[in-house]
């Protein structure tokens, strides 16, 4: 499993730690990943996800996974989220315009 957001896309970034004198030394920037339950109002489920503190406040910022998704750029999602979207903007269609 990569140390990468499902939602966002965010990954592993390097750098370098500097020193007082300035000595560099290769390290990492690891990104806060939690895993969580999101819940599908349109596919009327709960999904678990490993996503970033970063995408928890996006998703309740957009109103929810389902709308999060639909507004998603594909190619920034994991292969799950991508089918999900799929699943979800399927399920949106079916639905009357209300």
């Amino acid at each position: 499993m990569s140390r990468a957001c499902e939602l966002t896309g965010k990954a592993v970034l390097t750098g370098n730690n500097v020193s007082h004198a300035n000595n560099k030394t290769r390290r990492r920037f690891l990104p806060n990943l939690c895993h969580v339950t999101l819940q599908s109002e349109a596919l009327g489920q709960s999904v678990r996800l490993r996503v970033s503190a970063n995408a928890l406040r996006s998703v309740e910022h957009r109103g929810g996974l389902d709308a999060f998704l639909v507004k998603a750029k594909t190619n920034e999602l994991s292969q799950r989220a991508r089918l999900l979207k799929k699943q979800v903007e399927k399920k949106l269609a079916e639905q009357p315009a209300a």
